[in-house]
């Protein structure tokens, strides 16, 4: 029974060291691994049984192996934890840094029965320690006196280190500053070398050649291809170099010092951490160029010291660094122009022991002290501290010293510089909190993290979902499941999102979906939930892991996608003239220039305009030329959607609403969020929808039918309408709180007939537009047909001319477009007589007053001197009743013409 429970408790600390995020293990206390993590094998390529025991030592970097192996046994001797770093091979038999951690696990009686561990890759850590690294050893080369040659090859060798596959080389410019010459490179193949010493600088040489030129980093990823190798190319690739990148190496004033160049066998793109290293190598190659260009220059001055002082001096003020000459007791004698523009110390107060006044009060003690025991030790020494500069702000500096000596031995002087270090403290104290940081996010995933019970009962959740909820982890559990899922879940979500989850727990597979979940902030967002069975020995489900990842941004990105999808529909889906705006005529610039003025507002506008006389054209012009422009334009007919529907079709749907609703849909005034939803008809609308619309206008919120949770909407409204709603305002049919929500901005269209100069232009972008759909070509228009045109009413404005010329176009034979005159010729509709003799006296007095305005304006309806203007009429209520009444206004034109 023992052996069966404890079996069972080791299958399933193994599942749960599986599932931890990193380079697990776990090793009997004579230090023998007893488990390793799915992730360390995967990593590795061992299998279990390669690494089980010691086989895991196989794994390491054979320079490292001795080390680590004599840590482990300190560890195993002690029984205390403890870390080290060491080098780990990957699968693809690549060796990156790791921190290997341990630590022991001890029985009721202290005694250790098992040891827990992990590896943490800092393989960027280590890169930018080297680099650090490789920095003071330049700086102390430099300090030593150590040639240039040598120190850029230390440091070729430092970035060599990082990879075996990696050949650095280091190149100078010539006194000509038109020539490279290689000065560093120890994998360099040396044919190489001599093929391209010396090289000259240009926008396509190389990448070398290029960086230097430019004065910018190049990448080539592909010798083989690149376009700035075609003359070194085949040179390069008979040396196995495929790719090559170079820094160039730039002093404080853009001067090129040369450049530092990364060779690879293979073709490669650079990563953020290969760019980082080769930018931190060129930088320190920097330093060491111009540390030596300043250690030529201090040693010129020492020893032309010898001859004139006055000349010494003069030669340390041009000395690029702060430098300066004290007597054999440290007694400040002398320092250059740079240290007192530096610090703005004049001579007379640095002069002495004055310049202690330029240390920080925190470090002026010890740098008196170590100044003083260079003093008594006659030895060169350095020391790092704080120097305030003229404007009050220290930075960090590296304080040297070393002593001059006579023939006899004795020290006639000592000399110093001053170097700036405030940079590399600061990259080394960024370091020191990389570290940390990187530690906390060991113990921190950027996830909602949960464990639950294998009937779903929550038992862990990680921080990360605790501060989104605003809830303790003993508030949550304290909760049931149900409570908990409607504490966290919208109420309609809720029923589905219940049957997702328990169909998904009893199948006992892994399995996804998507729900919204309150967070503290009291709002929704969306996350993807995943849900990972884990299995105990026997096959059944010990408990569920599950994670939650934010996928609000992802949500609202896929609904303006479907939204700007519909608008893309429906107007692909169109099939009209409405594709350009054709005529000059006044009427026409005046309603373009009402349209230019009120485009960039978000001004509400009524387009008023008979049948075909191009309202939602003038429309979609609007929203073109709008900050909204580049949004989703939905167009609705409200004539045409029956009055049952239009309230969902308005403003969506919950699910269950009504009969058919068998899922939540959104309206068009949410599919036009953000952009502009056209309303043609609007007279047309029910009472009921009027309201609604009317809070839209007002509160610039909808409800969909179903529900009573408001949602915000930001949407410009257009309208447009045959109607006059005047009139069907004074009917009671159309709410006039309304009409003056939709009156802020109208546009009057007119009519063909008021425009009939545009007829000859829209004549020939209708037959050009439909000659190309039939594949025909006109050569001219029948003079006769262009003044038929003219002369008729177009009583279906547009709409009308588009189809008179798209029949003609269709049936013409020859290359001269005309029309049957036939065609054009309308019979007066025929009115049945109204059986009231009253009715039938009140009609025939209306149209004799309507005829005699239209003979006193020549048939012009509307205008300053149109009939409408002396009726007192709306110009649509005019047209409604001449068609009504059946008068053919246009015989009045032709009365006053003759």
């Amino acid at each position: 029974m023992a052996s069966a429970g404890q079996s069972t408790e080791q299958a399933r600390q193994a599942q749960d060291v599986d599932a931890i995020p990193t380079l697990a293990w776990s090793a009997r206390p004579d230090g023998s691994a007893e488990l390793l993590n799915r992730r360390w094998l995967d990593y590795t390529g061992l299998s279990a049984k390669e690494a089980s025991d010691w086989g895991w030592a196989a794994a390491l970097h054979p320079e490292d192996r001795d080390r680590l192996m004599d840590f482990w046994r300190h560890l195993l001797d002690s029984g205390e934890g403890g870390e080290i770093e060491a080098r780990l091979r990957r699968y693809d038999g690549e060796y990156r840094w790791f921190l290997f951690r341990a630590e022991p696990v001890r029985d009721n009686h202290g005694n250790i029965f098992k040891w827990y561990g992990a590896n943490t890759d800092i393989e960027d850590r280590k890169r930018a320690e080297a680099l650090l690294a490789a920095e003071k050893r330049t700086l102390e080369m430099i300090a030593s006196g150590a040639c240039l040659a040598d120190i850029l090859e230390r440091l070729c060798e430092t970035i060599d280190a990082q990879a075996s596959n990696i050949k650095s080389a280091v190149m100078l410019m010539d006194a000509d500053c038109m020539h490279l010459r290689h000065a560093a490179g120890p994998r360099v193949p040396k044919g190489w070398i001599d093929t391209i010493t010396p090289l000259k600088i240009g926008p396509a040489i190389g990448s070398c050649g290029a960086a230097a030129f430019l004065k910018q980093r190049v990448i080539v990823s592909d010798i083989a291809t690149n376009p700035l190798w075609v003359d070194y190319r085949d040179a390069a690739l008979s040396y196995g170099l495929r790719a090559a990148w170079s820094q160039p190496l730039l002093s404080k004033n853009q001067h090129v010092l040369g450049t530092f160049g990364m060779y690879y066998t293979e073709p490669r793109t650079p990563s953020e951490t290969d760019l980082r290293l080769i930018e931190g190598a060129g930088h320190i190659a920097v330093i060491a160029i111009e540390g030596e260009r300043s250690q030529k220059a201090l040693r010129s001055a020492l020893e032309e010291i010898r001859t004139s002082e006055a000349k010494l001096r003069k030669i340390i003020d041009t000395i690029p660094t702060l430098a300066w000459c004290s007597l054999p007791d440290g007694t400040g004698i002398f320092w250059n122009r740079r240290w007192h523009e530096y610090t703005g110390l004049p001579l007379e107060a640095a002069r002495g022991w004055g310049w202690q006044d330029a240390i920080h009060p925190e470090d002026l003690k010890e740098i008196t002290d170590r100044w003083l025991g260079f003093l008594a030790s006659g030895q060169p020494g350095e020391v790092e501290g704080r120097l305030r500069r003229f404007d009050g702000v220290y930075r960090w500096f590296l304080f040297r010293a070393e002593p001059l000596r006579d023939e006899s031995g004795n020290i006639v002087n000592w000399y110093g510089t001053d170097t700036d270090i405030d940079d590399l403290k600061r990259a080394e104290a960024k370091l020191r909190q990389d570290e940390e940081e990187l530690r906390q996010l060991i113990d921190l995933l950027p996830q909602h993290v949960v464990v639950l019970n294998k009937d779903g009962t929550l038992l862990q959740a990680n921080k990360t979902l605790l501060d989104y909820t605003g809830f303790t982890l003993e508030e949550m559990k304290a909760a049931g499941t149900r409570e908990q899922m409607s504490r966290h879940v919208p109420r309609e979500d809720l029923e589905r999102f219940e049957k997702e989850q328990s169909a998904g727990l009893s199948k006992g597979r892994p399995f996804q979906m998507e729900k919204r979940l309150l967070g503290k902030d009291g709002r929704y967002r969306w996350f993807l939930c995943r849900y990972n069975p884990l299995l105990n020995e026997a096959g059944d489900i010990a408990r569920w892991f599950g994670t939650a990842t934010d996928i609000e941004d992802r949500k609202q990105a896929e609904n303006r996608v479907r939204n700007e999808n519909v608008a893309l529909r429906e107007q692909i889906d169109r099939d009209s003239m409405f594709e350009d705006i054709v005529g000059s005529s006044e009427a026409l610039r005046k309603v373009l220039r009402q349209v230019d003025k009120v485009a960039h507002s978000d001004s509400t506008v009524l387009i008023l305009g008979e049948t075909g006389t191009g309202k939602e054209l003038i429309a979609r012009a609007i929203h073109k030329r709008s900050n909204r422009g580049e949004r989703a334009f939905i167009g609705v007919n409200c004539a045409a959607i029956p009055s049952s529907l239009i309230a969902s079709e308005l403003f969506g749907h919950e699910k269950g609403a009504f009969t058919g609703a068998t899922q939540r849909r959104p309206g068009r005034f949410e599919s036009a969020n953000g952009g502009t939803i056209f309303l043609d008809e609007v007279g047309d609308l029910p009472p009921e929808i009027q309201i609604a619309l009317l809070r839209v206008l007002q509160e610039r919120e909808i409800e969909r039918v179903g529900s009573n949770r408001p949602i915000p909407v930001d949407v410009r409204v257009l309208a447009a309408t045959h109607r006059d709603l005047n009139a069907l305002v004074a009917e009671g049919k159309f709410r006039q709180d309304l009409l003056y929500r939709l009156h802020v901005v109208p546009i009057e269209m007119p009519s063909l007939h008021d425009r009939a100069a545009d007829i000859p232009l829209l004549v020939e972008y209708f037959i050009d537009r439909f000659g190309k759909n039939a594949g025909k070509k006109f050569r001219t228009i029948d003079r006769k047909t262009l003044k038929l045109f003219q002369a008729y009413g177009w009583p279906g404005n547009v709409r009308e001319l588009q189809n008179v010329i798209e029949r003609a176009v269709i049936l013409s034979e020859g290359d001269i477009f005309c029309v049957d005159e036939t065609w054009l010729k309308r019979q007066a509709p025929q009115f049945a007589g109204p059986t009231a003799g009253l009715n039938s006296a009140l009609q025939q007095q209306e149209k004799g007053m309507i005829e005699a305005a239209l003979a006193e304006s020549a048939g012009r309806v509307s205008g300053p001197g149109g009939a409408a203007t002396k009726l007192g009429l709306p110009r649509p209520t005019l047209d409604a009743k001449i068609r009504r009444l059946g008068i053919n206004k246009y015989r009045f034109k032709v009365q006053r013409s003759n």
